[in-house]
């Protein structure tokens, strides 16, 4: 199943940042805006399933933004506001949000909405039996063993880190992860500031398969982004 998408649009930079850490905590793809503009660039760029977006932004506001909103795209919506009123509330619910909370929130009460709402919203997709043996470009990665096997036969047991780097990657090829995505798919933590243990882990991932790591063919640097898998994957 594709990980959901939400878009945080909110000025205020200190909440914002505390918004988009809030929801990839959850295990979210999340990308955010500070205002209109950059929300609609967003929203042309990405798939987005779910906007959780301030009413007060600068230029057009929420209300305006909302409206605008509802006659392209049909994905979820929830308001924030620091203005306990009744009026913005039901306007809001009226032009098309799927719901509204008022500053200061409970974070995890915005989480359940969220999720609530995502799960009526998004798709539910077939989900295909998780295979344990990957084949791609001639190389074999086994999960029960962790085993990386080339083309010639050889096996390599791949650490814990370097495993769950490359089957993330695998298991949704084409798809860019983040330094983000992957240092919490891989050790379970944040990423630092400074920490190059993402591109250390691709970088020896890389040697493995790799005729030339500088010119890599099968895992692609997207730059300013992340990494993603390029390879062919075999049945």
């Amino acid at each position: 199943m594709q990980t959901p998408v939400i878009l945080i649009v909110e000025d205020e930079e200190v909440t914002r940042l505390n918004l988009v850490s809030l929801f990839q905590g959850e295990g979210y793809d999340v990308i955010e805006a500070v205002n209109g503009e950059e929300m609609n660039q967003k929203l042309t760029e990405n798939q987005v399933n779910l906007v959780v977006m301030d009413i007060n932004l600068p230029g057009k506001n929420g209300l305006i933004l909302a409206r605008e909103l509802r006659q392209r795209e049909n994905i979820g919506l929830i308001f924030l506001t620091g203005r306990d009123s009744e009026v913005d509330r039901i306007l809001g619910l009226e032009i098309g949000a799927d719901d509204y909370l008022t500053k200061p929130f409970n974070p995890r009460e915005l989480t359940i909405r969220a999720r609530n709402l995502l799960n009526r919203t998004v798709a539910q997709p077939v989900v295909e039996e998780h295979k344990s043996i990957v084949k791609f470009n001639g190389w074999t990665l086994d999960e029960n063993s962790r085993n990386l096997t080339s083309p010639k036969g050889v096996a390599r047991r791949l650490p814990k880190g370097e495993y769950r780097a490359l089957r993330l990657m695998l298991d949704t090829p084409g798809k860019i992860f983040t330094r983000e995505q992957l240092i919490r798919h891989m050790t379970g933590r944040d990423l630092r500031p400074n920490d190059r243990t993402v591109d250390v882990t691709i970088r020896r991932i890389r040697k493995h398969f790799e005729s030339d790591i500088e010119s890599p063919e099968l895992i692609s640097t997207i730059h300013g982004e992340g990494y993603r898998f390029v390879g062919k994957l075999e049945k």
